[in-house]
C-alpha cells in the first residue's frame, strides 16, 4: 500500500514538470480581454514586515533585509510553496506605496527568469491556480513602469501557466487544491485574449466538484471551518468574474454558495472570527464578512447541525460546538479528536477555545493539537477519543490521518424561554474504557451563564463488563478523567474563593466566575495557543476538573457565568493586536 501511494506520487509529480515543460510552447497572451476587480485581502502588517526584510511562511520567519525572495533558505517544504504561491502579493498591494511596488516588481520578473521554464516547486495545479489569481488581481500594480519586454513575458507566462491548468487541474487533490486550480483557470480564460476556450470547460469542472464536494449542509469531507471558507471565497470570486464578464455561473455553482454561507454564519463567533476545529484557524480578520458580504445570499437561521457543529447564542455570548463524528481517512489529514468540544466567545473577546493546530511548528505540536486533550472536553485515561493511523502521502506530504473514533455521536438542541440547549454523546471511550460521553450544556436567555453537565456512563452489560476490567487492573481505583477548559492567552484567570472557582478577567472589562458542584479537583493549570500567524505558541491557562470514575456513571456539574457586577452592555472598542515579529 505505502509503495502503492509513493508510485502514484511519483507519477503526479512526472506529471506536473511534464506539462508545465510542454507549456512553454504556448501561444501566449498579448493582455487582457477583461481584468476581475481585485478581491484578494492582504495585510498592511505583513506588507510592512516583508518590506522590511522579515519573512514568515508556513511558520517560519527568515529575517534577510535587502535579499531576493528567492534567495531564501528554505527551512521546509510548505515555506517554498507559500513563496511560490505569491499570496504576498496581496500583502504588498495593501501597502502599495513605491517600495511595495519596488519588490513586486523585482521578485515576479525574477521568478520568471528562473521559473517560467516549467522548474522549481511551484508548478502543481493549487499552487499555480493561486498564483495565477494574485497576477491578475495586481497586474496593474504590477505593469506600472514598466516596459513593453516586461509586460510581453508577463502575459506570455500568464498563457503559459494557463495551458498548464487546463491540462493538470484534474491532477490536484479534490478539495480545496482542485477548486483553487480551477479558480485560476476560470480567471485566466475570461481575462486574457486567446484564452477564452478554456471558460466552459473550468465552468463545467468547477460545478461538478460543487456537487461531489459539497454536501447538501453546505460543508466538505475535513470539516475544517477555515478551509469551507476559502472555498467559499474561491467560488465567490470565481462567481463574480463570470458575472463581470457577462455569463452565468452554472446553476450548481451558484447551489453551493448558498448552501454554504448559511453554515459560514454557524460556525462564526460573535468576534467575526470562525471556531477553530480540525486544523483550521480563526481566519484573516475581516476575511469571513467579506465573503458573506460579496456572496449577496441572505441569512438565514440554521437551528440544525451545520458541516456537523452546532451554534448556541444568546446576548453577547456565542458558542460553537464539535457535534459529530471526526473526519477519517484521507478526509482527515489535519482532523482532530475534538468530539463534544465547545469554544465561547463573549464580544469580541474569545474565553473558552480549542489549542488549534500546530502543524506549523513541526511534528510534535501537530500532534499535541490534534489530541483530545488540547480541547475543551473531557479526557479519559489519557486517552483521545480518535485514535491516529498509519501515515499516508497526502499533497506531497507523509500526514497521519485519523483512523478510528466515535461511531455513534448524538446531539440534540432545543431552546425556549429560559435560553438555548444542548444534549450530546459519543462513544469514543467505549471500546477502550466501557464509557460513553454524554455533555448537557444550557445557555441562559440573556448569555450571562452557561451551566454543563458531563456524565461517563457505562450503559450496556457489555460495557459494564469492559468498565469493570478497567477496575481490576488498577486495582478498584478508578479510572482518572479530566474535563479541560482552555482559555485564551489575554484571559487572566485566578483561583478563587478558598480554590473553589476561578476569576476570569477579559480585556473588555467583563467578568467570568467558573464553579462546579461535584467531587472533582478544580485546578488552574497551563496551557498553549497555536496560531499559524505567530512564531511559537502562545502561553495560556486551562481550567482543570479531574477525578476518577469509580461508579458505572460519574457525573461532573460546573457553571460559567458573569459576575453580577458585570454589565450587559459594554463598549469595547480596543483594536485587536496585530502579532508582533
Amino acid at each position: 500500500m505505502a509503495n502503492t501511494i509513493k508510485t502514484n506520487t511519483r507519477r503526479k509529480r512526472f506529471a506536473d514538470r511534464f506539462h508545465a515543460r510542454l507549456s512553454v510552447f504556448s501561444r501566449p497572451a498579448t493582455g487582457f480581454v477583461s481584468q476581475p476587480e481585485p478581491r484578494t485581502i492582504g495585510s498592511f502588517a505583513r506588507g510592512r514586515q516583508l518590506i522590511a526584510g522579515n519573512f514568515m511562511f508556513a511558520g517560519f520567519l527568515v529575517e534577510a533585509p535587502n535579499v531576493s525572495i528567492w534567495e531564501l533558505p528554505s527551512p521546509d517544504r510548505r515555506f517554498e510553496q507559500d513563496l511560490h504561491g505569491f499570496t504576498w502579493m496581496d500583502d504588498l498591494a495593501a501597502v502599495g506605496d513605491g517600495e511595495a511596488r519596488k519588490r513586486v516588481q523585482a521578485w515576479t520578473n525574477e521568478w520568471i527568469e528562473r521559473y517560467s521554464g516549467g522548474t522549481g516547486s511551484g508548478w502543481t495545479p493549487d499552487i499555480t491556480g493561486r498564483r495565477v489569481i494574485r497576477w491578475i488581481n495586481h497586474a496593474l500594480f504590477f505593469l506600472n513602469g514598466q516596459d513593453a519586454k516586461v509586460s510581453q513575458a508577463f502575459f506570455g507566462v500568464l498563457a503559459q501557466q494557463t495551458v498548464f491548468l487546463s491540462r493538470r487541474w484534474h491532477g490536484a487533490a479534490a478539495g480545496l487544491a482542485r477548486f483553487e486550480a480551477l479558480t485560476g483557470l476560470l480567471y485566466a480564460g475570461l481575462s486574457l485574449t486567446g484564452m477564452e476556450r478554456h471558460v466552459k470547460p473550468a465552468m463545467k469542472a468547477l460545478a461538478r466538484e460543487c456537487v461531489d464536494q459539497i454536501d447538501t449542509e453546505g460543508g466538505i469531507p475535513t470539516r475544517n471551518p477555515e478551509e469551507l471558507l476559502e472555498v467559499f471565497t474561491l467560488l465567490t470570486w470565481a462567481a463574480s468574474a463570470l458575472s463581470e464578464a457577462g455569463r452565468m455561473p452554472a446553476r450548481e455553482h451558484l447551489q453551493a454558495i448558498e448552501r454554504i454561507a448559511p453554515t459560514l454564519r454557524a460556525l462564526r463567533h460573535s468576534d467575526g472570527g470562525l471556531a477553530r476545529f480540525h486544523g483550521g484557524g480563526r481566519g484573516l480578520e475581516g476575511r469571513l464578512d467579506n465573503a458573506l458580504a460579496t456572496s449577496g445570499v441572505r441569512a438565514q437561521i440554521n437551528t440544525g447541525l451545520s458541516m456537523g457543529f452546532a451554534r448556541m447564542h444568546a446576548g453577547r455570548t456565542s458558542i460553537v460546538i464539535d457535534a459529530a463524528s471526526p473526519p477519517m481517512g484521507v478526509a482527515a489529514p489535519e482532523g482532530h479528536a475534538s468530539t463534544l468540544a465547545f469554544e465561547l466567545t463573549s464580544g469580541r473577546r474569545p474565553l473558552v477555545v480549542n489549542c488549534g493546530s500546530g502543524a506549523t511548528f513541526g511534528e510534535s505540536w501537530r500532534r499535541a493539537g490534534r489530541a483530545t486533550p488540547s480541547h475543551s472536553t473531557v479526557t479519559l485515561d489519557g486517552f483521545s477519543s480518535a485514535r491516529l493511523g498509519k501515515r499516508r502521502m497526502i499533497g506531497g506530504h507523509q500526514l497521519q490521518c485519523l483512523e478510528s473514533g466515535p461511531n455513534n455521536v448524538v446531539a440534540n438542541r432545543s431552546s425556549g424561554q429560559e435560553g438555548v440547549q444542548l444534549s450530546g454523546e459519543h462513544d469514543g471511550y467505549l471500546q477502550t474504557h466501557g464509557l460513553v460521553h454524554q455533555r448537557h450544556l444550557d445557555l441562559s436567555f440573556d448569555g450571562r451563564g452557561l451551566s454543563g453537565t458531563e456524565v461517563l456512563l457505562a450503559d450496556t452489560s457489555k460495557a459494564k463488563r469492559r468498565f469493570d476490567v478497567h477496575m481490576d487492573s488498577g486495582k478498584l481505583s478508578g479510572i482518572p478523567y479530566s474535563c479541560r477548559f482552555h482559555l485564551h492567552p489575554d484571559v487572566d484567570a485566578e483561583v478563587d474563593m478558598g480554590g473553589t472557582a476561578v476569576s476570569l478577567a477579559l480585556k473588555s472589562g467583563e467578568i467570568w466566575v467558573f464553579r462546579h458542584n461535584s467531587t472533582a479537583k478544580l485546578t488552574l493549570e497551563p496551557s498553549v495557543y497555536l496560531e499559524k500567524t505567530r512564531l511559537k505558541p502562545r502561553a495560556a491557562k486551562q481550567i482543570v476538573l479531574s477525578g476518577r470514575a469509580m461508579d458505572y456513571a460519574t457525573r461532573v456539574t460546573w457553571h460559567l457565568a458573569k459576575a453580577q457586577d458585570t454589565p450587559s452592555n459594554i463598549r469595547d472598542v480596543e483594536p485587536n493586536e496585530m502579532p508582533k515579529l
